[in-house]
Order: C-alpha cells, then structure tokens, then sequence
C-alpha cells in the first residue's frame, strides 16, 4: 500500500531546490493547489487505512504463517547465516516501505520536514514488530541483527531525503527460480510466491545509482540508465554450515555489475503509468551482468534475472 505513491494532484508548496521533477510522482504542474481540508482528508485516510492493512497483514501471518507451537520471548544471533542475504532483504523492505511512506506524507500535505522525518522510519516501525512473531517460535528466535538491518534501510532512505529531498542510490531486488527449493521446500518454499520470499539462492540485491544527479546541469547521461551492483549467494539450503557441508554445499557469494532502468525517469503524462513506474522500481530489471565469484571467478550473464 504504501509504495504505491498517489498521482493527480499538486504538492502543498513546490519541490524544494534541485530536487527533479520526474521523481516526484505526487505533483502535477498546473494543477489547483489543495485545501486544507482536502490534505486533512487525505492525511486521515492514509493513517486508517495504513492501520487497517497493517492490522490484516500481522493477524494474517499469525494465522497463517505463524501456525506451528508458540513459547516464550527468546533472541538468538543468526548473522553468520544464508550469507546475510536476510539481512539484505530487511534493509531493502525497510528503505522501500520508508521511501513510500515520505512520499504518501507528502502527498497527504505534510511540510517535507515531517514528511521527511515521520516517514522515513515507517519501514523500521512496520517491519521490526514482526520480530516478536520470530521469538515466540521455537524453530527460530527474535533477531537483533535483522532489527538493525531494518533500521539502516529507514536511515539510508532518511540520509538521502534529508541530503537531496530525493533517492538517487536505490536499493533493488531481483529473484528467479532455483533447483535448490526441492531439495528442502518446508524452508526453500513449495510454491511459486514462498520461493520468492524463502529461497536465499535466487535473491540478488541490488544498488542502483543515479548518475546524472551527480552531473553538472544539462549533462547528456540518460536519466533512466543506471549502473547496478549487485549481490547474491549459491548452495544455501540449510542455515548451519556443517548441515550443508554434510549435504555437499558449499555456500558461496555472487557480486554483480549490471545496468538497471529506472522507471521513474522514463517521461510520460499517464497518471496511471507513473503509479505503476513508481511501484515497479523497487525492482531490478532483467539485463546482462557480469558476475565474480570465488569458486568460478568470472561469469558473463547475457540477460541476469
């Protein structure tokens, strides 16, 4: 809900200095300027129907996911395992949940200083609670090292707005199916969308940088192309070590150099079609990639998921 910033009508006062108008899906030139009331409105039914949906996803995992014994409130140190990629993950829901919430602020008309501040620790606010579900079950733990990965992604998304009133490094990510969720599909996922969520060996992280923000004005580097890094992982099945090596793993990281596109920058007048760029940028689009890894060393990829 929150990432899918709002379009249609004009910002309360005009974008502040430098900051380029095609990231911000929120205004359109020309439009009347809000009232008052209207901003009030929208403010309100932003904060209710955060609440709500906030409300329906945690009794959904509760009752859903969380089935199985429930015990006590107990942490456990899991940074050593699936190579940190489930760190990665928190910092890239935190940052892309905190980058929603700015720009859903802003368009609810609250001063860029609040919108700035309240929103960019959303993600940390939405996502860390979902660690009580993970201490109170026996097979897991409540993690410390996945609640600072979820506040690095809210401060990372807060040091750019702050800095540039805009995201120029963006954090992405991109997934394609694995042969590793067969061999172990109660954790890798048994289903299309739970491989998407679980299985560590199909995830790439990326950072995507926007270098034309960087440039002197009236630069010729399309806006729209980016360079990408990226990073990934292979043979995670188990999250011990000496549960892979008996099975023959041998976990490994992926580094990736890439391009990405960033849909934000693409121009079009469709209100509808800048939703739908704003949403789909937290994505990394399929392009070639030039892989290294400590096993195989290099490895050109003509068109990397």
């Amino acid at each position: 809900m929150l990432l899918s910033a709002p379009i249609g009508s004009a910002a309360q006062a005009p974008p502040p200095m430098g900051a380029d108008s095609l990231t911000r899906p929120l205004a359109l030139a020309g439009t009347v300027p809000d009232s008052a009331a209207q901003r009030q409105r929208r403010l309100r039914w932003l904060i209710g129907g955060s609440a709500v949906g906030y409300g329906v996803i945690y009794t959904g995992l509760t009752t859903s996911w969380y089935t199985g014994e429930r015990g006590p409130l107990r942490w456990f140190d899991d940074l050593s395992e699936w190579k940190q990629l489930d760190k990665a993950g928190h910092f890239w829901g935190a940052f892309q949940i905190s980058r929603g919430a700015v720009d859903m602020l802003r368009w609810a008309g609250l001063s860029e200083k609040k919108s700035i501040w309240y929103g960019s620790f959303v993600g940390f606010a939405i996502q860390s609670p979902l660690e009580l579900l993970d201490g109170r079950d026996p097979a897991y733990g409540a993690s410390a090292t996945d609640l600072v990965a979820n506040f690095l992604g809210s401060s990372a998304l807060l040091a750019q707005q702050l800095a540039w009133h805009d995201v120029r490094i963006m954090p992405k990510w991109s997934f394609h199916l694995t042969r590793y969720a067969a061999q172990r599909p109660n954790v890798l996922g048994s289903t299309v969308p739970e491989r998407w969520l679980k299985d560590y060996n199909g995830q790439t992280y990326w950072l995507c940088t926007d270098v034309g923000a960087f440039l002197k004005p009236g630069n010729r580097w399309p806006r729209w192309l980016q360079p990408a890094v990226g990073y990934g992982g292979q043979d995670l099945v188990y999250n011990d070590a000496a549960a892979n090596a008996a099975a023959g793993l041998r976990p490994y990281r992926q580094y990736y150099l890439s391009l990405d596109v960033d849909l934000r920058r693409i121009p079009t007048r469709s209100p509808l079609l800048k939703k739908v760029f704003y949403t789909l940028s937290i994505f990394h689009l399929p392009a070639p990639a030039l892989e290294y890894n400590g096993r195989n060393g290099f490895r050109f990829h003509s068109l990397y998921l």
